[in-house]
């Protein structure tokens, strides 16, 4: 059975399913999931709770014996596992299939991961965790939702926003949803419940953008050239190293190149997801264009050629998201 985050209010006002899986990359919006789960299973008396985090070489009979070893008090458990990357392996596969086969009433089995792709979702473990339990899909938040996304928080939290304000609070945090939601709760904590003007919220608020060279690489990997060059222009204010956004910038570049040319790619789940997301742009690419980019910002970070490796990296940049920019100059002049 697959849930919706719209529809899992309704379904915990039932029983509950032995298996839940959930998936996402957005971590408020996963925790807040899971905290309503836990909230029903304890109403249903699941009193105690044993969390286990894959990694590589996790000894699966360990967790396969903690979920068939009886409570010493008879209680109802939960079994959390914790799998980042959706990839247990074969035999780890293997044995998370036997496990979710073999709960008992007394077991609550709930199974944390990334954002799933198709060949995770293919996987006997996932099949059987989806048909003998629920699966509860996480999805990102999208862009255009996220100014009503903040206004209804704000009005749970008792505050009400002008647009000038929620637009102001989405610039801040920069789609992070965690840090929306601390700083909601900080205004709730500074200000009267009420309206609250734009001025109201710049005083109070912090700068949660908190760029860092893998959120460049993010940006420029999904297209939304205006974010990176926002964000290389936060890097260079907050005096990061040019060599450490360079090696941003042409990682992804890398990636793209691989994916177009049928190369294995290794990396985070989170980040595999965005480059095959990017996959019909990579076919469009300029590579070229962009390795002459990427040279003359190195060569101007070394001092051999003169020039502003920022604003050549912002060139990189809007040439990697689909601007149109002038070509870069031939030769080391």
């Amino acid at each position: 059975m697959k849930l919706s985050l719209e529809a899992l209010p309704g379904h915990l006002s039932g029983a509950l399913a032995p298996v839940y899986l959930i998936s996402g990359d957005e971590p408020l919006r996963v925790s807040e999931s899971l905290d309503a789960l836990r909230a029903r299973a304890r109403q249903l008396g699941f009193s105690e709770r044993d969390v286990h985090f894959v990694e590589r070489g996790t000894d699966w009979s360990t967790i396969r014996g903690a979920a068939g070893t009886l409570s010493l008090f008879g209680d109802r458990r939960i079994i959390e596992i914790r799998m980042p990357t959706g990839k247990p392996g074969v035999s780890g596969g293997a044995a998370l299939t036997a496990l979710i086969d073999s709960v008992q009433d007394d077991v609550l089995l709930v199974i944390i991961t990334d954002k799933l792709d198709q060949a995770a979702q293919k996987a006997d473990w996932f099949r059987a965790a989806e048909s003998r339990g629920a699966w509860l899909a996480v999805p990102d938040m999208p862009a255009a939702k996220l100014g009503s996304w903040l206004r209804e928080r704000c009005q749970r939290a008792g505050l009400v926003l002008d647009d000038a304000a929620v637009q102001l609070l989405a610039e801040r945090v920069e789609g992070n949803l965690l840090a929306a939601h601390q700083e909601i709760e900080k205004l709730r904590l500074l200000l009267p419940p009420g309206r609250v003007p734009v001025d109201a919220v710049l005083a109070a608020v912090s700068d949660s953008t908190r760029f860092d060279v893998f959120a460049l690489g993010d940006a420029v990997l999904s297209g939304d050239g205006a974010r990176a060059l926002r964000i290389l222009d936060a890097l260079q204010g907050e005096g990061v190293e040019p060599t450490l956004a360079l090696w941003a910038l042409t990682r992804e570049m890398r990636s793209l190149w691989a994916l177009r040319n049928g190369t294995p790619i290794y990396g985070r789940g989170a980040q595999m997801a965005a480059i095959e997301r990017a996959r019909p742009r990579a076919q469009k690419l300029s590579f070229a264009r962009l390795i002459a980019r990427a040279a003359r910002a190195d060569r101007m970070i070394k001092g051999r050629l003169q020039g502003d490796p920022w604003g050549e990296m912002m060139l990189f940049a809007a040439d990697f998201c689909g601007y149109r920019t002038p070509a870069p100059p031939s030769g080391a002049h």
